[in-house]
């Protein structure tokens, strides 16, 4: 198995967790590739550097068999976004603050190798959503955690027009939309009060930003539907972002149509943590904190 590296080289530390990592996977003999950004700066990695280790992204996603992403959520979903177009599953290593999407943190290394090397792990597909703007010219939309369209830098609400399978819902004014999978559902929906998703489901959310009306509440839909927003504003522009990583703006009225990817993301599933133990952890579910324990 070639297990391919990418690190997020602006976290504190990085080097220093890649340098110890890799020495690990020497001492059990398991091959892998780096990106030549964590090679540009030599004196950081405490290890010696072979040519035939350093490598282009794409080829780091094209020629591993497994890619163990360094870094947060942030770091995650930009492997991931990447990793889904070449069928190859993610493994996340956590070295930033909350961590939903990574399977691990840093302190857990030695388990993770160990269930590498024994073939102990499985792979999770999770969905992906797409989405195209109706009538513009533009690189195809893609999703792991949601795709989220708002009013810009436009200070007031926008006008948002929601149609499932061809049926009018409602229309209504807002900041924004988040349409969300199930995996997103922890991400940006959680804030504006959409509900937490198991990623087993096959559902897509949809979840209004501020909007203007107490009656406007999250939706729940299948992923076989066929969502379509309408977005229209007073000012120039509208703007639609992928992850909160890749930002599009149209001009009003735009429709944006969205639906689930044919081709999902696959996540590595060790023994190390479940999806409810995760959201124990991250979202402090059980703890009383009116309870003030001694110090």
């Amino acid at each position: 198995m070639l297990i391919g590296i990418i690190a997020n080289i602006t976290k504190e530390n990085v080097f220093k967790v890649v340098s110890s990592f890799i020495s690990k996977l020497k001492k059990n003999k398991l091959d892998y590739i780096l990106t030549k950004s964590l090679s540009e700066d030599k004196d950081k990695l405490k290890i010696e550097l072979f040519d035939d280790f350093v490598t282009d992204d794409k080829e780091v996603y094209e020629k591993a068999d497994l890619i163990i992403s360094i870094g947060g959520d942030g770091t995650m979903l930009a492997t991931a976004f990447n990793a889904q177009f070449y069928d190859k599953p993610v493994l996340g290593v956590n070295l930033g603050k909350l961590g939903f999407l990574v399977e691990a943190n840093i302190d857990q290394m030695d388990k993770i190798i160990k269930e590498l090397k024994e073939g102990k792990y499985s792979i999770e597909e999770r969905m992906v959503i797409s989405g195209e703007a109706i009538g513009h010219e533009t690189e195809k939309l893609y999703a792991i955690n949601d795709i989220v369209i708002d009013k810009g830098g436009w200070p007031k609400m926008i006008e948002l027009t929601v149609w499932v399978d061809g049926e009018y819902v409602t229309t209504f004014s807002a900041d924004g939309l988040i349409v969300a999978t199930p995996t997103g559902s922890t991400g940006y929906s959680i804030s504006v009060g959409g509900p937490i998703v198991s990623p087993k489901t096959d559902v897509i959310t949809l979840s209004p930003i501020s909007p203007h009306s107490l009656t406007v509440r999250p939706l729940v839909l299948p992923s076989s539907q066929e969502i379509v927003i309408k977005a229209d504003s007073p000012y120039k522009e509208v703007q639609v972002s992928c992850d909160g990583q890749r930002v599009f703006d149209f001009p009003p009225p735009t429709e944006i149509k969205i639906c689930k990817s044919d081709r999902p993301l696959k996540l590595v599933h060790t023994s190390l943590t479940t999806y409810f133990e995760t959201l124990r952890n991250k979202l402090l579910w059980g703890i009383d904190l009116r309870i003030k324990k001694d110090l």
